[in-house]
């Protein structure tokens, strides 16, 4: 038999071709899968002037807390499913950050970053209703270190939750301008309901983008986190704004209030609320700088509790350095002091009014 082998060259010519537009059909297809995995791992080490001896930081701060050793703040790997009519969400996570914020939790639930899931109930506007383990709908800063403009967490933030755990019906306007939203909630950053505690809480969000620059934020919680015979009703708001002035220039404002009954069935309250400003600047397309300046007034001690004469009155100031090493690792450095009214701190076993942290982190997402 003889062979052209002319002809058979064109053949393979054309079933190359045909793989290559069949392997980018199948590229683009996959791209609109409604299935997705993504995860996030951030390791870091905090170096505390005061050296305390247990290696963990003062008990109201709740991420970055180990002092003195290498940790893991945040890890996890996250499903995601999503179509026009249907969304949800699961995530595991693990770190010392799910240690501090899960601590009250059962075993079963520690380590749950996310477990969501929600409907499209119109199909003339986008309206939403989800339910399970949600990201918090308040303030502006959340559990994912990238996400952040500092490295450390606030006061404010640590102090109010990261996640809550209810029902929510979201609404988008057409234009994206206007996200409304309701939530019915199982406590004050909760998976399960405080024993003996038969009371919802309940939040809403009212978040305004007139454009890409500029954001308005005001977030409220009220609800009970005690037991029916010891109700204390809780009223919480959080506002913020953020304002992108230019590539190179940006700012967050922002204040947290909160006041909790005194005791069951009194008409008289105790009151805390937080300032906060914070600035970055973009030095290039890789590396940023970011400063942060924040006061906490807990004064009768309802979130933070010091057993000292003027309670939780600390001012704090941070400075943080960042460089994106590639479009998916993040390495930041940030010098923070704190400085409180009363003798808060401690310096090994000796009281201090102030306190100094050191902290790098190393992020990769994927």
């Amino acid at each position: 038999m003889k062979f052209n082998f002319k002809y058979i060259a064109i053949l393979i010519i054309i079933n190359c071709q045909l793989l290559i537009i069949n392997s980018a059909n199948a590229q683009t297809d996959s791209s609109k899968l409604p299935l997705s995995f993504s995860g996030y791992i951030e390791g870091y080490y905090s170096y505390n002037i005061n050296r305390p001896e247990a290696h963990t930081a003062p008990g109201f701060i709740y991420s970055y807390n180990k002092a003195d050793e290498f940790a893991i703040n945040l890890g996890y790997v996250k499903a995601s499913y999503q179509t026009e009519n249907v969304r949800a969400n699961l995530a595991f996570a693990t770190g010392t950050y799910m240690s501090a914020n899960y601590a009250a939790e059962s075993s079963v639930f520690k380590n749950v970053l996310e477990a969501d899931a929600g409907i499209k109930i119109s199909k003339k506007n986008n309206l939403w209703i989800d339910a399970g383990v949600m990201p918090s709908h308040i303030g502006f800063e959340s559990a994912v270190g990238k996400d952040n403009w500092n490295l450390s967490r606030s006061m404010l933030a640590d102090n109010s939750p990261y996640f809550e755990t209810g029902t929510r019906i979201s609404y988008t306007s057409k234009n994206t301008e206007w996200y409304i939203s309701v939530l019915l909630l199982n406590g004050w950053q909760r998976i399960e309901m405080t024993d003996g505690n038969n009371t919802p809480s309940f939040g809403h969000q009212i978040t305004f983008k007139p454009n890409e620059k500029l954001t308005l934020n005001s977030s409220s919680f009220i609800g009970n986190d005690k037991p029916d015979s010891a109700r204390q009703w809780r009223f919480f708001h959080d506002f913020y704004i953020q304002y992108q002035m230019s590539k190179i220039w940006g700012f967050i404002a922002g204040f947290d209030i909160g006041a909790q009954q005194k005791s069951k069935g009194s008409s008289s309250y105790n009151c805390w609320y937080s300032p906060i400003i914070v600035g970055k600047i973009n030095i290039s397309d890789k590396s940023a700088i970011a400063f942060r300046a924040e006061y906490y007034r807990d004064k009768n001690s309802v979130i933070i509790n010091t057993a000292t004469p003027n309670g939780f009155q600390t001012f704090g100031y941070s400075f943080n350095y960042d460089l994106k090493i590639n479009s998916n690792v993040l390495w930041r450095i940030e010098a923070r002091e704190l400085t409180s009214k009363d003798k808060i701190f401690l310096d090994n076993t000796t009281p201090k009014k102030n306190d100094l942290f050191f902290t790098t982190s190393l992020s990769v997402s994927f």
